[in-house]
């Protein structure tokens, strides 16, 4: 049937060939073409066909994510399209993922793929349909990859930085939901809810900043999160709580325990604890110190036998000095050699050492005997206000019926002074050395034990020091100072 039997419709549709639209068509205007068959509209632009299943159609495709949060699940894409001239007016499109099986559909030209996987890429291609049909799918798109925010950070903690009023903040990054990230920021929060100024981290890689600017004796919590182009992740689930750290100047003194006095003929002093003193250590409130105050060495007994060392005494892992040698025969501390009748001094690797034990009287020194040497001085100090002298060594035993020695200054124990007797003690927290028995034929006495350590801290009185379990001591007030004197055990003090 040809063209000249589709005249145009008078009061009807207008009908005819391609050249015979109307020159100035309206929005809406319809028009029967002959040419092709169908049944066309004018959109306001061109006429478009609105009786025949449409042509496939063009698409752009692009990461839709932006906005979300990241989880395992959360990615999309936008499609775009653009209808096809040749076929009939779309009604809506169909979006597909070549991979995975997704898909989705929409009445506008923009069609959003939900459900995707941050950070895998996908090739997509679409239909569009309308009341006569689908159309054939439209060319396959290059590969395109959906992004999120980023996921928050996790394992967040926080420490008290020693020495500083600063506040150390550790975290693990997570997924960055396909972007790199542009910035990590960490927020503190006064008593675990009033959010404070935020801190940016260094580089967008850091798991750690130190934060400063915080007020000393408050306490807060820490959240962190991380920014993409996309934007901002969630907040982190809170930090452990800190309470922000003041610094202050420690003086401290620190002395080993001294050694036990030797037995038998021309016993030798035990040496004295070995000593460390510094001033103006930086100490750090609501920090754990560590403190141990060594135990005297036991004077030896039995036969021609050597005195045990002292033990150590620390503060903050610092030894306080060598130990206290034990007295040997004939012999001071473990600094002396047998039988060459010289004062030893305490045992140090790299600390002072104080006060040698006092050398024993000559092996059978004749019918008159020998004399037990003195011990040791000791070592001066006033670190409590008042100057006090600590650490001396023991004396030495006398041979036959002659006197043992003196103890050095500072509370070294007296070598015996009768043949059989016991050498004195060391005076406790002062690391003095025992003194040495006196011989005889017989012998029955037992060296003096060393005095035990003792571990002594100056600070201002404007902080308050607690001492833990574990521990013996005492606080005394020194004008503007408080002195702290802990005389036995193990275990840690801090202040606040």
């Amino acid at each position: 049937m040809g063209l000249s039997q589709f005249p145009p419709a008078a009061g009807g549709i207008p009908t005819g060939a391609t050249a015979a639209r109307p020159a100035s068509p309206s929005t809406g205007d319809v028009f029967y073409n002959g040419t092709l068959g169908i049944l066309e509209i004018y959109d306001g632009t061109q006429w478009l066909p609105c009786s025949a299943p449409p042509g496939a159609p063009t698409y752009t495709v692009a990461d839709g994510s932006t906005g979300d949060a990241y989880t395992s699940t959360a990615g999309k894409l936008t499609v775009s399209f653009t209808p096809n001239t040749t076929g009939g007016l779309p009604l809506g499109y169909t979006a597909n993922t070549t991979s995975g099986g997704f898909t989705a559909t929409d009445t506008s030209n923009s069609v959003t793929i939900t459900g995707l996987t941050p950070g895998t890429a996908y090739t997509v291609y679409g239909t569009s349909y309308n009341g006569f049909g689908t159309s054939p799918n439209g060319t396959n798109s290059s590969p395109t990859t959906p992004t999120t925010k980023p996921e928050a950070p996790s394992s967040v903690t926080a420490n008290t930085t020693a020495g500083t009023t600063d506040v150390t903040v550790n975290w693990t990054l997570n997924n960055n939901g396909g972007k790199n990230l542009t910035a990590i920021t960490i927020t503190p929060y006064l008593d675990g809810t009033t959010a404070q100024t935020p801190t940016t981290a260094a580089t967008t890689t850091a798991t750690s900043a130190s934060i400063s600017g915080l007020t000393v004796g408050s306490s807060y919590t820490f959240k962190v999160k991380t920014t993409n182009a996309n934007g901002d992740s969630p907040e982190s689930t809170a930090s452990n709580s800190v309470t922000v750290s003041a610094s202050f100047g420690t003086d401290y003194l620190v002395i080993a325990g001294g050694g036990g006095g030797g037995t038998t003929n021309g016993g030798g002093g035990g040496g004295a604890g070995g000593y460390y003193y510094t001033t103006g250590f930086t100490t750090t409130t609501n920090v754990n110190y560590s403190v141990t105050v060594g135990a005297g060495g036991a004077g030896a007994t039995g036969t021609n036998a050597t005195g045990s060392t002292g033990s150590t005494s620390t503060f903050s892992q610092t030894p306080g000095g060598g130990l206290g040698g034990g007295g040997g025969v004939g012999s001071g501390g473990n600094a002396g050699s047998p039988l060459t009748f010289t004062g030893g001094g305490g045992v140090s690797a790299s600390y002072a050492e104080r006060g040698g034990g006092g050398a024993g009287a000559a092996a059978n020194g004749g019918s008159a005997g020998g004399t037990g040497g003195n011990g040791g001085a000791g070592y001066a100090n006033s670190i409590t206000g008042t100057s006090a002298t600590r650490g001396g060594g023991g004396g030495g035993g006398g041979a036959r019926d002659t006197a043992g020695g003196q103890g050095g200054a500072g509370g070294g124990g007296i070598g015996a002074q009768a043949i059989g007797a016991n050498g004195g003690a060391g005076t406790a927290n002062t690391g003095s050395g025992g003194g040495a028995t006196r011989a005889s034929n017989a012998p029955s006495g037992v060296g003096g034990n060393g005095g035990s350590g003792v571990v002594i801290l100056r600070y201002p009185d404007t902080v308050s020091i607690t001492i833990g379990a574990g521990l013996t001591g005492s606080t005394a007030t020194d004008g503007s100072y408080k002195v702290t004197t802990i005389t036995a055990g193990t275990g840690n003090v801090s202040w606040s």
